[in-house]
């Protein structure tokens, strides 16, 4: 068995075409194109990376994209002025502020002060106690990216057994509740690094998700012959043989779990351009939600 690759960059190239429609016909109602402003804070390699490549994402959707730079020094007085001038700043619809912060004893902090209507990276406890209870929320965008390859790729989920690897407040424990939601209906297990003997959680789904934070987490021999296989991890694994010094990895060894699986994700190139799509979609629906509400 080889298994089938799901390809997240060619499924979010589907998704921004759908979110650049979306923004031209929201622009062309209310005369303003969808802005998003990003926080960043210090010059983290990896940080910048991903905001250039946000930006970028930004330009070709139609949305508006304002960064604020601090330096690395900026305390916490000036990353929470920051937050608090765009919450007030009407141009903007949407607000990211870029993870980690230089103090990541903070970023709570600074998370709490962002306006739930803007918080576009679904991180605010209003939107994600929306999430728990089913209402409309901001979805944090890496768990709604992880759902959106599975409906895209026509991967069933309803009565599935679907087991999370990995508890952490911006993917495991989310997507762990939307996989149980009603219009999804998945039946979930949640493992993390307290779970005794991981392997006999995963032998038994239908789907299992990896996002661990550790390259080689999820073995072929983890799991049953033709189960789909989502990687959420990304890793700099050392590798003198590449200019960088260092290859991505994810969280699992791809090269045996493809002769095993029936669908996996690659990384780079799954989970991670469907984040992104999942940002700009955000950023659409909080132009849509603060200018067409009624009055």
């Amino acid at each position: 068995m080889t298994a089938r690759i799901l390809d997240g960059k060619s499924l979010a190239a589907e998704l921004r075409a759908e979110i650049a429609a979306e923004a031209a016909a929201l622009h062309a109602e209310t005369g303003r194109a969808p802005g998003l402003a990003v926080v960043l804070a210090g010059e983290d390699p990896a940080s910048r990376s991903y905001v250039t490549a946000k930006e970028k994402a930004c330009a070709a959707a139609g949305i508006r994209s304002r960064e604020i730079t601090l330096p690395a020094s900026a305390g916490r007085a000036d990353i929470l002025s920051a937050v608090r001038a765009l919450n007030e700043d009407d141009e903007v619809d949407g607000i990211l502020v870029q993870l980690p912060l230089p103090d990541s004893s903070i970023e709570r902090e600074v998370i709490e002060a962002m306006d739930p209507a803007k918080d576009v990276d679904g991180f605010h406890p209003v939107n994600i106690g929306r999430m728990v209870l089913g209402l409309p929320a901001f979805v944090p965008c890496t768990p709604a990216g992880v759902i959106e390859i599975l409906r895209r790729a026509e991967i069933p989920l309803s009565g599935a057994a679907v087991t999370v690897i990995g508890r952490s407040q911006i993917v495991g424990r989310p997507l762990s509740v939307l996989l149980s939601q009603k219009g999804v209906d998945a039946t979930v297990t949640l493992c993390h690094t307290r779970t005794n003997d991981l392997a006999r959680h995963t032998r038994g789904a239908d789907v299992v998700v990896v996002a661990a934070g550790r390259p080689g987490t999820l073995t072929a021999d983890m799991i049953r012959p033709g189960a789909v296989v989502v990687d959420v991890g990304v890793n700099r694994v050392p590798d003198a043989s590449r200019a960088s010094g260092y290859r991505l990895a994810g969280d699992t060894d791809f090269d045996g779990l493809r002769d095993v699986a029936g669908a996996i994700t690659p990384v780079p190139g799954g989970v991670g351009p469907m984040t992104i799509a999942m940002l700009l979609r955000n950023t659409v629906e909080a132009a849509r939600r603060r200018r067409t509400a009624p009055a």
